[in-house]
């Protein structure tokens, strides 16, 4: 984010506005919208600008700039099309730490206008950080069609009845938990619907009707997909967004967590081979203490809660301790990234059922049957298998699977940095040592590995690792 965005309380504040012309017009326009008072300066002044920034209070100024002109501003704008006076501005007002914008000059501002959706009191600012000015505004040209001018009437409905809100809840939590109810129900109908009286009187007795008291939370126990925030639901990037609580592990991508409620509680509790943030008994207690303490909870899960997630263990203590929960799916891994890898997990020419295995059980002393897992016509798909992959090489060689059988592991499936390395039973774990690609990462045994070079989209680096391990054997050799 290369700027915050900020909301600038301007109303009866001292602005400066340098320039006359249409550039000048705009930005008195934007600025005497916000009730600034505008000191306005330079050698001539188009009519339009002088009629609106007199009938606002402002006042006009025939002449040149001056840096004592800065004094008692609480911001300046550059409106001329003199570059050399737009940089003496800039420095002038950052040696006296006065907010400066200089229009379409981004290099020389301290802050930027954005382009504005108008439902005040509701109102959206997107900025391109002045890279795409362009883009911005298609943006919110979309942004107004789906945004309906009865939002400015709901905003003034609410802000008139949030006081009585606050006295009649006593927590943070109860009032919101309350207006999201409102605002989501027959009261911001009535108001959409031009019906205001109507909508008024629902609103006081809602008000009325309400009980101070702290409800009991629930948890979400929500998929999050491979990687790629783009594969997320509907419902689990809603229930993200209104979540008060996210526990989130170490398969989870940096972009999906981002689109999780801004202030929300964000909470760490990855696990990695050997290396546990958090124990399972632990990520329990932190659900349950949250949602008694009347929050709603997100646990978000890489791929699928129930594959190889643990959401089933997560769950039978909530039920345990009273606490009620819901289950949004995610796609898993396996169905991610072998289509992302251009790998169908089924095929009528190659494989006709496909089967799941975690490469790490619940005891390490564990061994898998591989007598069970030797159908050529099955496609096998190994999770958290990386560290033991010569181990379930071995195994089905030694079961007696034939060493020629293809195998991918795919690293970062559906992430840019995706990654996918092809080979055979016999020469994978050879392969793998050579490119060591990173986990997470998923292992696909069986004849539809074929397909990759043919239908995948995604770089290869299958090629270079032969090339690699090839020079490796010539030296051994």
């Amino acid at each position: 984010m290369e700027y915050l965005p900020l909301f600038f309380d301007l109303k009866n504040r001292p602005v400066l506005l340098v320039g006359g012309g249409d550039v000048a017009l705009r930005k008195a326009r934007l600025l005497t919208r916000a009730g600034a008072l505008i000191h306005l300066i330079a050698p001539e002044v188009c009519e339009e600008v002088k009629m609106l920034v007199e009938q606002k209070g402002g006042q006009i100024e025939l002449g040149k700039y001056r840096k004592s002109l800065l004094q008692g501003r609480v911001l300046v704008v550059a409106a001329t099309d003199n570059q050399s006076l737009n940089e003496s501005i800039s420095f002038d007002a950052r040696s006296a730490n006065v907010p400066v914008n200089v229009v379409d000059s981004p290099a020389l501002c301290t802050f930027i206008f954005p382009a504005i959706v108008d439902r005040s009191p509701i109102v959206v600012g997107i900025s391109s950080a002045g890279k795409a000015p362009v883009l911005a505004r298609n943006l919110r040209a979309r942004l107004e069609t789906l945004i309906p001018q009865g939002y400015a009437d709901l905003g003034a409905l609410v802000g008139r009845f949030r006081q009585q809100v606050k006295q009649k809840f006593s927590t943070v939590d109860g009032r919101r938990l309350f207006w999201e109810k409102i605002l989501s129900g027959p009261v911001a109908e009535k108001v959409f619907a031009e019906q205001q009286d109507e909508a008024e009187q629902l609103l006081r007795s809602a008000i009325e009707a309400a009980e101070d008291k702290s409800p009991m939370g629930e948890v979400y126990l929500v998929g999050a997909g491979p990687g790629d925030p783009e594969l997320l639901t509907f419902k689990a990037l809603r229930l993200m967004q209104q979540a008060d609580v996210v526990l989130y592990d170490a398969l989870v991508s940096p972009e999906v967590v981002d689109l999780c409620r801004r202030d929300a509680d964000l909470i760490y509790v990855g696990k990695r081979r050997d290396q546990h943030t958090l124990s399972q008994e632990g990520i329990n207690e932190l659900l349950v203490k949250h949602a008694k303490q009347g929050k709603r909870v997100v646990r978000l899960k890489g791929g699928d809660p129930f594959i190889f997630g643990r959401g089933g263990e997560e769950l039978q203590a909530l039920s345990e301790q009273g606490v009620p929960f819901q289950v949004v799916p995610g796609i898993t891994a396996a169905s991610a990234c072998s289509s992302y890898s251009g790998i169908p997990l089924t095929h009528r020419d190659y494989a006709q059922s496909v089967r799941f295995v975690t490469g790490q059980l619940k005891s390490r002393q564990a061994e898998l049957d591989f007598s069970d897992l030797l159908a050529t016509n099955e496609t096998l798909v190994f999770y958290m298998g990386l560290h033991t992959l010569p181990d379930i090489s071995a195994g089905l060689m030694g079961a007696g699977r034939s060493a020629s059988t293809p195998v991918a592991i795919v690293s970062r499936g559906t992430c840019k940095d995706q990654r996918v390395l092809t080979g055979t039973l016999s020469t994978i774990s050879d392969l793998q040592e050579s490119a060591q690609l990173p986990a997470p990462s998923i292992i696909i045994v069986g004849e539809v590995v074929k397909l990759h070079s043919e239908l995948t989209w995604f770089g290869e680096v299958h090629q270079e690792a032969n090339h690699a391990l090839e020079q490796v054997q010539q030296l051994s050799a």
